[in-house]
C-alpha cells in the first residue's frame, strides 16, 4: 500500500442540514488517542472557518488501566458560525470507544443527541470495568438518543489486513476510523488531518499509510452506512478579517512573553520545573532561541523560581511558571525578588487542589494564594486573562509591568485556558507597544556625598528603582533578602525606615492602576441605577457568565457583567458599578475567594457561586443563578 492508494474522499450523496453550532466529544482511554483526535477534528473545524472553544479532559493518572472510569480521556469541541463562548453546556455528538466513556460521558449528551459507541468494545470483561451491570446497548439506557453503533474495531482491521502490522498497530489507527467518520458527518475538510498524518508518520511509512487509509475509510462508511440518515453543515463564522491560528493558552502565553522580550530589547530566560497544566509552556517557549530565549529546566521549583529571579539581577526578563502546588514553593524567591525589586514574572497555570489535588482539572483556587500567599507585607500585582486567546496580552503586559515598575508580576491562568483553544487573530508586531525600561546609567545615577551609587532612589511617577545589572562599572551595590535603607540598599533595621519602605512597596503597586482604563461593564450598564444584578468575574469564567447574562438580558432582566483582568490593584470604576444595582454575584471555580476580596474592599453584600468540580461552568448554572438572584 502507498500513500497514494488512498483515493480522496466522495462528495457525498446523503441531504445535509444546516446547524449554527455543534458540541462534540471524543472520548475513550487515554491510549484510544482522544486528545489527538479531538485536536485534529478542530483543526479542520478551524480550515473550515468556524469560531470555536475547546476543552480537552485528561485523566489524572499517567496511565490508567484500560476500560476503568479514571481513565477516561476526553476532548470537547463547541463550534458554530455564530460567536461561540464555551465548549457547550449540551453535547450534540457523544463518540464514546468504550463502556467506560459511555458511562462517563452520556449525562452530559443533550436529549435526543447523537451517541456513536465502538460496539466492539462492549464485551462482558470492559461492561464490568466500566460497572455496569446490564449491558448499557441492550438494556434501554440509549433510548431517547439518536444511536449509531459501530464497529469500529472490527472495520479497522478489516481496512488494514493487508498491511502487514501487528494487531496492536492496527488498534491504534481505529481512532483515525473514528476521526474520519466524524468529518463526513460534519462536512469538516479531510485534507488537513491528512497533511498531519504524512508529516506526523513520514519516517515510518507503513504506519502512515495506515493511517490515511483508516482516515478514509471512516469517512467513506459514512456515505455507506445506513445508520446516517442525514450530515451536517456549519457554516463559516463572521470573523473579523486577519490571520487567524488555531492556539492554546499556553502557547498565546508563550508567543506574549517572547514579544515582551523583543519589544523591552531584554533577552528571556524562563526557569521552571516540570507540572501539569504548566508544562507545555516550556515547550512552546524551547522553539523560540532564536529571539533569545533561554529555557532551563531547573531540579525542583525552588531552583527554577530561583534561576529566574538571579537572571533578572543580571538583566534578563526572569519568567518561571508552575501550578498550585509550585506556587507555594516558589514563595520565598518571590518575596526575595519583592525586597530586591527586580522584575519576575511568575505564571500559575491553576488546577485543583489543595496539595496535588486533581492534576489535569481546572480550578481558580490560587488566588488567596496570589495575593497574600508570603510572608511579611509583600504586595504584588496579580493579573488573569479571560480567554487561551488573551494570555497572550495577559502575558505581554505582565512583563511590562514588572518591567516598568521593578515588581514581581503573578499571571493566573488555569487549565482549562492553557489546554482549550479558540481562533486566534494574530496581531500585528509591528503594533505592538514597545516596552520602556529605565536602567540605571552611571553618569546619571544618583549618588551619595561619597560618590556611592543610591540604587533604592526612584523614579518619582512609578516609585521603580533604576536597574543596575552587576557588573556596570559605577553601579556596585548590595543586594539581598534583609530590608534595604531606602537611598543605600544597605542592610537596615531602623524601625522608621523599615515602615518606610513597606509603605513604599505597597504604594507602588498601587500606582499600577493609574494605567489602566475604568472597569467596563458589559450587557446592561444600568447607568440610571436600576439594575438588577452586576455578576463580577475573572479569568477563564468568561465566556460562561456573557453568555448567561445575555440570555437574561434578553428576557428582562437587567444585568450587567464586570470581568476583571487586574485582581491587584484592581482596576478604578469597581464600586460605582457596584452602586447601580441591587445584587452583585460573583462565579468563581473554587469556594468563593475573590468574593472575599470584595466584601473585605468594598463592603458589598457580593454573593458567591463557587464550583469546584474540575471542570468549568455551564452558562445554565450561572443563568440559574442570575435569575434566582434577580427575581427576589
Amino acid at each position: 500500500m502507498t500513500d497514494t492508494d488512498s483515493a480522496p474522499p466522495p462528495e457525498g450523496t446523503r441531504p445535509t442540514e444546516s446547524r449554527d453550532d455543534v458540541v462534540v466529544l471524543f472520548a475513550g482511554d487515554s491510549g484510544d488517542g482522544m486528545q489527538l483526535t479531538g485536536s485534529q477534528f478542530t483543526l479542520a473545524t478551524a480550515h473550515a472557518r468556524n469560531d470555536l472553544a475547546t476543552l480537552p479532559d485528561f485523566p489524572a493518572e499517567i496511565r490508567a488501566p484500560a476500560g476503568t472510569l479514571y481513565g477516561v480521556s476526553g476532548f470537547q469541541l463547541h463550534f458554530g458560525s455564530t460567536p461561540v463562548l464555551t465548549p457547550g453546556d449540551a453535547v450534540d455528538l457523544l463518540v464514546a470507544m468504550n463502556p467506560a466513556a459511555l458511562k462517563v460521558n452520556l449525562p452530559r449528551v443533550r436529549p435526543g443527541g447523537a451517541v456513536l459507541v465502538n460496539a466492539n468494545a462492549f464485551g462482558d470483561r470492559d461492561l464490568g470495568l466500566a460497572g455496569y451491570d446490564q449491558n448499557p446497548l441492550e438494556d434501554g439506557t440509549l433510548d431517547g438518543y439518536e444511536r449509531h453503533d459501530v464497529e469500529l474495531t472490527r472495520l479497522t482491521h478489516e481496512a488494514l489486513a493487508d498491511t502487514g502490522l501487528s494487531k496492536q498497530e492496527i488498534d491504534r489507527a481505529k481512532n483515525m476510523f473514528a476521526l474520519g467518520l466524524a468529518l463526513w458527518l460534519y462536512t469538516r475538510p479531510v485534507e488537513p488531518a491528512r497533511a498531519w498524518i504524512r508529516s506526523k508518520f513520514s519516517k515510518v511509512p507503513a504506519i502512515r499509510d495506515a493511517n490515511l487509509r483508516a482516515l478514509d475509510k471512516g469517512y467513506h462508511y459514512g456515505d455507506v452506512s445506513e445508520s446516517f440518515v442525514a450530515r451536517y453543515e456549519v457554516a463559516p463564522a463572521d470573523l473579523p478579517p486577519g490571520t487567524y491560528r488555531a492556539i492554546t493558552g499556553n502557547e498565546a502565553l508563550a508567543l506574549g512573553l517572547v514579544a515582551a522580550s523583543v519589544k523591552s530589547g531584554r533577552d528571556l530566560f524562563y526557569g521552571t520545573y516540570p507540572i501539569t497544566p504548566a508544562s507545555d509552556v516550556l515547550h512552546a517557549l524551547a522553539k523560540y532561541k532564536s529571539f533569545g530565549v533561554r529555557t532551563v529546566q531547573a531540579e525542583d521549583e525552588i531552583a527554577a523560581v530561583g534561576s529566574a529571579v538571579g537572571a533578572s539581577f543580571g538583566g534578563a526578563l526572569g519568567v518561571t511558571a508552575t501550578s498550585g502546588p509550585g506556587m507555594e514553593l516558589k514563595s520565598e524567591f518571590m518575596g526575595l525578588a519583592t525586597m530586591v525589586e527586580l522584575p519576575l514574572v511568575v505564571v500559575d497555570v491553576q488546577r485543583a487542589g489543595p496539595s496535588t489535588g486533581m492534576p489535569t482539572k481546572t480550578e481558580q483556587s490560587d488566588l488567596l494564594m496570589a495575593l497574600y500567599g508570603r510572608n511579611g507585607d509583600a504586595p504584588t500585582p496579580v493579573l488573569a486573562p479571560k480567554t487561551p486567546g488573551e494570555c497572550f496580552y495577559a502575558a505581554f503586559h505582565a512583563a511590562r509591568i514588572a518591567l516598568r515598575y521593578m515588581t514581581p508580576v503573578v499571571l493566573l491562568s488555569d487549565g482549562y485556558l492553557g489546554n482549550g483553544s479558540e481562533p486566534w487573530l494574530v496581531p500585528d508586531a509591528a503594533a505592538l507597544p514597545d516596552i520602556d525600561v529605565a536602567f540605571a546609567e552611571p553618569d546619571t545615577a544618583a549618588r551619595a556625598e561619597d560618590g556611592a551609587f543610591l540604587p533604592y532612589v526612584r523614579d518619582e511617577a512609578t516609585l521603580a528603582r533604576g536597574w543596575a545589572p552587576p557588573g556596570t562599572p559605577g553601579l556596585e551595590h548590595r543586594i539581598g533578602g534583609l530590608e534595604k535603607d531606602a537611598r543605600t540598599g544597605g542592610v537596615s533595621y531602623d524601625p522608621e525606615n523599615h515602615q518606610r519602605m513597606t509603605e513604599t512597596r505597597a504604594e507602588k503597586v498601587a500606582r499600577i492602576a493609574r494605567d489602566f482604563p475604568p472597569v467596563e461593564v458589559e450587557g446592561d450598564p444600568a447607568d440610571d441605577g436600576a439594575g438588577d444584578v452586576l455578576v463580577v468575574g475573572w479569568g477563564s469564567t468568561y465566556g460562561a457568565i456573557k453568555k448567561a447574562v445575555a440570555s437574561a438580558n434578553a428576557d428582562g432582566l437587567r444585568v450587567g457583567h464586570v470581568h476583571l483582568r487586574w485582581l491587584n490593584p484592581l482596576s478604578p470604576g469597581l464600586e460605582e458599578a457596584f452602586g447601580r444595582y441591587q445584587h452583585v454575584l460573583v462565579p468563581e471555580l473554587n469556594n468563593g475567594q475573590l468574593v472575599r476580596v470584595l466584601r473585605d474592599r468594598f463592603l458589598v453584600d457580593a454573593q458567591s457561586l463557587a464550583k469546584v468540580q474540575g471542570l468549568p461552568f455551564q452558562a445554565r448554572e450561572i443563568e440559574a443563578a442570575i435569575r434566582a438572584m434577580g427575581e427576589v
